[in-house]
């Protein structure tokens, strides 16, 4: 989540407090202002739509809770990414069964990029982010998908910024080999061939 700056942060600062007193319409406020930026980050987490929804109703029924442990009321944004980030692990360590996905082969990319080229390379990074674990995952979407520097995942996550910096480090070595595994030419079909 982008902080406020200035005259957002006032106004967000003063909607925690208000709803710390109870009062439901300044926390529904606040979770319209930030609903959008979670589902996006848990449905990268989680890959199911779905467990993305629970995860990110569990995060604000948290934070609706323990609002009034919150010490610092600019903190609310990472807070609320750290509860949701929290729910979406809970739920991917009870997950049982798995989600069963149809795989489609791979277009090559024309030698003249275009939307079509772009579109397959955001669902090469999305295949290849979904090979993670759910904790690498959580880091990658945390610093590159919404932003956060380093310290504010480490916070986020509740872990050492070493570990961080360990676990993204791994990650993206993952990620990099299995998009250099990724065939680059295209398959050539003999005349009389059905492609």
């Amino acid at each position: 989540m982008a902080v406020p700056d200035g005259e957002g942060t006032m106004d967000q600062r003063r909607l925690v407090e208000r709803a710390r007193g109870g009062d439901h319409d300044a926390f529904a406020e606040l979770a319209r202002a930030a609903v959008v930026r979670l589902d996006q980050a848990a449905r990268l987490i989680l890959r199911d739509p779905e467990l993305a929804r629970d995860a990110v109703q569990e995060g604000l029924i948290r934070a609706w809770r323990d609002l009034k442990k919150l010490r610092d009321p600019d903190r609310f944004d990472a807070w609320l990414y750290r509860l949701t980030v929290n729910a979406c692990l809970d739920i991917a360590r009870h997950r049982r069964r798995r989600v069963v996905e149809v795989q489609l082969m791979t277009l090559h990319a024309p030698s003249i990029p275009d939307s079509a080229s772009a579109h397959a390379d955001r669902e090469l990074v999305d295949e290849v982010l979904g090979e993670l674990d759910e904790q690498g995952r959580a880091i990658v979407v945390l610093h590159y998908y919404n932003g956060l520097p380093l310290t504010d995942v480490a916070a986020t996550l509740s872990i050492p910024l070493g570990t961080v910096k360990s676990r993204l480090h791994r990650a993206l070595t993952a990620m990099r080999v299995a998009i250099d595994a990724e065939p680059t030419s295209t398959p050539t079909i003999a005349r009389g061939q059905i492609a």
